[in-house]
């Protein structure tokens, strides 16, 4: 066995790639130029400018499905920014923080603390009073002398973790800010982000908003155009390939990221199975292993709660693709409660959960009606997600 593995190996790396520079196609790759953005770029530029005046415009919020261009179209104004206020000497900072990232913004604490230490002030993990550590930023703020530009990306999550009450505090600073100001960026996922706020906060805001439209099935062959050119080696790719991760990304929300995710898993497939060219099959293989990776990454991170009503959900069902009923998921979740020592839910919470799991495209659920019986949800298990390796997953979780 090690012997084959060895000649496996050394074969692969022989092999000549067929790329040429992998890392174009990573979520993390900064492109010179973003296709397609240009109008929402200059919007946000507009609305940024009176800065370059040291005057505070409106706070923002970025709103889109995931891979619409949002952070990168962000970043390349505040680069812009940045760039004319050193070669202009205007006092101006920028600052990014994902708020989706643990120990940086998951309590009002960590939030305060890292951007106290985006202004070179040594903070400690724990052990301050938060209005001390807010304290501490806004002092620091306001010794610096500076217009800053506060970019919070996925700032739902922040304030799902920490409430509204952080987003209220940064943007009251303002009124007892006297030589710099903040200006708030924030992106969002979440369309409807916003109204979850407390009005007070809401109030307090002044915001200006902004959406990103998914890409169409046109435009993500553009970009994935554009970037084949810099990824794979001349005729690496066959004519239906890219046509083909458009098609199949504009069908998930013309989500740009999923289609050079998928371009890219192609080409390794490919290389795997020693073929000279990228075809249109590689694709499909492609798309079946990211949908089933995607699925194992949600189940792996979800609460307690709903991994035990999935679970349930599984568990119950017994017939391939054959609906299961609220009702029997129930009863087998309650019993499942018993013996991980969970505390039950109502089934009313757990149903909602079920539409949680379905919103995620976990699980298909769709309420029907019995007519004078009420109605129940029907509850469909994929064949994708019936299968060992996630029953497996599931039990470790809940310790089974």
């Amino acid at each position: 066995m090690q012997n084959e593995l060895m000649k496996f190996l050394e074969s692969y790396a022989e092999k000549k790639s067929l790329f040429l520079e992998k890392n174009v196609f990573h979520p993390h790759y900064k492109p010179s130029a973003l296709i397609h953005r240009s109008e929402q770029i200059e919007q946000v530029a507009k609305m940024l400018a009176p800065i370059l005046k040291l005057e505070k415009p409106s706070n923002i919020f970025i709103y889109g499905k995931t891979g619409t261009g949002k952070t990168a179209s962000i970043k390349d104004v505040t680069d812009c920014f940045a760039k004319i206020a050193e070669s202009k000497k205007i006092p101006i900072k920028t600052i990014y923080l994902n708020c989706k990232l643990k120990h940086v913004s998951d309590t009002e604490y960590r939030l305060f603390a890292q951007l106290a230490r985006e202004f070179g002030k040594t903070m400690p993990a724990t052990g301050l009073p938060t209005d001390e550590v807010a304290k501490v930023f806004f002092e620091v703020v306001e010794n610096a002398g500076q217009a800053v530009i506060l970019v919070l990306d996925e700032i739902d999550q922040l304030t799902k973790k920490t409430g509204s009450e952080v987003l209220y505090n940064l943007t009251r600073m303002n009124e007892e800010l006297t030589k710099s100001f903040v200006c708030l960026v924030g992106i969002s996922n979440d369309l409807n982000f916003v109204d979850t706020l407390d009005p007070r906060v809401r109030s307090s805001l002044s915001e200006e908003e902004l959406l990103f439209p998914p890409y169409n099935a046109v435009q993500i062959q553009d970009i994935l155009n554009e970037r084949a050119k810099l990824g794979f080696l001349p005729d690496a790719i066959e004519a239906g390939v890219v046509p083909k991760c458009a098609a199949y990304a504009a069908r998930e929300h013309g989500d740009a990221r999923r289609a050079l995710e998928l371009l890219r898993v192609s080409g390794e497939i490919a290389e795997r199975s020693n073929s000279t060219k990228v075809n249109t099959t590689h694709v499909d293989y492609a798309e079946d292993k990211i949908d089933r990776d995607r699925v194992l990454e949600a189940i792996s991170t979800q609460p307690k709660q709903s991994q035990a009503a999935l679970y349930s959900i599984i568990s119950t069902s017994t017939n391939k693709e054959a609906p299961v009923f609220t009702g029997t998921i129930y009863e087998f979740y309650k019993t499942l409660c018993e013996r991980t020592e969970l505390r039950p839910l109502t089934q009313r919470r757990l149903s909602d959960i079920i539409s949680e799991l379905d919103m995620l495209g976990i699980i298909t659920a769709r309420v029907i009606s019995k007519g004078r019986y009420g109605r129940t949800r029907e509850i469909i298990v994929p064949s994708t997600l019936n299968t060992p390796t996630i029953k497996k997953l599931l039990e470790e979780a809940l310790n089974l």
